[in-house]
């Protein structure tokens, strides 16, 4: 047993290293800037102590090593401390790879967008199978309530992000899982803090491929003529696509147009059907991905769609997180333009009323503007859309504003925000909120006030 200081532990990925370590007799602490829900949650019922802040005072004397989270860079007062008295440290991913993934099969989805969910409907396939796996998402699904655990049995499902590992380690995580089973989801540009351009995250996509042994299986979206780039770049494993092409080795044949019945097709010949809760063509090839993840580790078709039927999403993925009267509010994840017009799409063809977006550009590459242009037509489903524009962000949203097909308005704080949505929602209206941070409480806060 050990004694671990995790440096981000209220991050998605740094939370489960915690938990993982817990699960193994660890002794761990761990220190973060910001912390919201749903990980502040989880590492409260592990009984982790967490420091706010990263002062040099929160590492105890007694530490055995450092583990540093990716968000941390030169200056940052913990990591200059660490450096200083020579503590040994590790990245989070390099310390997966070193105490947890040894001796398992490991099942990685990488993928601009879905690799939560994705990683979360494979791990409740295999679990559905009697297999245990262990797992490492980057949220919680519902089906399991913690975002991670060591599980008995052979298989490791962990999602494998292109970002890069750590302020000494500036390679993408995914290359230190070296799986033998791969979902490459989708691939667009992303993360422009740290990638110039596509054709560096499609570099790193190659450096994982190149880890995937002979005897693997890689399962690539078909429709995605990046993940095809990479793969030209060069392959040496088994590769099956996915999509809503039958022609593909696994494909979904949709039964209802909002995404929540479709069969699944291998080869051209159904294999099952899936009826459940989730909305979306998205969701619809995330499912099909994980059906044919998990029959490369030898679990029928047939009863991977008949445990999907079960499946219950991701904390923050579209999740209904209130009901007044017949409004209903949801709290989302979107932090890109695809993601935000699929999860649009897909509520639009569940509802007959209207759709009301409240969104916070919080994501690294909202921030710098790097999507900026692509925000309005992402959009073009909602019927109104209450932009947040802090004083720091460095682009004016109004442009944005101004392009949207429907209503639109930026306000600067969240109580504005959730006053502008107070003005214009009436019944039968579904409000969706969008950002990869805390965003206030916003979804919850929003249902408060239409409660009192």
């Amino acid at each position: 047993m050990v004694k671990l200081h995790i440096l981000g532990i209220a991050g998605t990925f740094m939370g489960g290293v915690a938990a993982l370590a817990r699960e193994q007799g660890h002794r761990v602490e761990g220190s973060d800037q910001n912390v919201y829900p749903p990980m502040s949650t989880q590492l409260e019922a592990l009984g982790i102590a967490l420091a706010s802040g990263y002062d040099a005072g929160h590492l105890s004397a007694d530490l055995d090593q450092v583990v540093v989270g990716n968000a941390l860079s030169r200056g940052n007062p913990a990591v200059e401390h660490v450096l200083d008295a020579g503590l040994r440290y590790t990245s989070g991913a390099q310390w997966l790879a070193e105490q947890v993934l040894p001796g398992r099969r490991v099942l990685a989805v990488a993928g601009t967008h879905g690799k939560t969910t994705t990683t979360s409907m494979l791990a409740h396939v295999l679990d559905a199978a009697g297999r245990d796996p262990g797992f490492l998402i980057g949220g919680v699904p519902e089906n399991f309530g913690v975002s991670a655990r060591l599980g008995s049995g052979a298989e490791f499902v962990v999602e494998a992000d292109e970002y890069d590992t750590a302020f000494f380690d500036k390679r993408s995580k995914f290359v230190h899982y070296r799986p033998q089973v791969a979902v490459l989801n989708n691939l667009e540009y992303d993360h422009a803090d740290i990638f110039p351009d596509l054709a560096a995250i499609e570099r790193q996509f190659h450096h994982l491929v190149r880890t995937i042994p002979g005897s693997g299986r890689i399962v690539a979206n078909g429709h995605d003529a990046n993940i095809a780039r990479v793969l030209g770049m060069g392959c040496w494993t088994p590769v099956e696509r996915f999509g809503l092409d039958p022609a593909f080795e696994w494909a979904a044949r949709p039964s209802r147009p909002d995404g929540s019945a479709f069969a699944v097709l291998h080869r051209g010949t159904p294999v099952g059907e899936v009826a459940w809760s989730l909305l979306g063509e998205h969701n619809v090839l995330n499912a099909v991905a994980s059906v044919a993840a998990a029959a490369a580790v030898g679990v029928p078709p047939a009863e991977a769609c008949a445990a999907l039927a079960g499946f219950r999403s991701v904390k923050r993925r579209l999740e209904l997180v209130a009901e007044h009267g017949d409004i209903r509010v949801y709290d989302d994840f979107a932090h890109h333009p695809t993601a935000i017009r699929t999860t649009v799409a897909g509520l639009r063809a569940a509802t007959r009323g209207r759709v009301l977006v409240a969104l916070e550009p919080r994501s690294n590459s909202m921030r710098l503007g790097a999507h900026a242009d692509e925000l309005a037509p992402s959009l073009e489903g909602a019927d109104a859309v209450v932009f947040l524009q802090r004083p720091e962000l460095p682009w004016d949203a109004t442009r944005v504003v101004a392009a949207l097909r429907g209503e639109g308005v930026a306000v600067g704080t969240v109580e504005a925000l959730i006053d502008a949505l107070r003005a214009r929602v009436r019944p039968g209206d579904s409000v969706v909120f969008m950002s990869n941070g805390g965003f206030e409480a916003a979804p919850r806060r929003f249902a408060t006030a239409l409660a009192g």
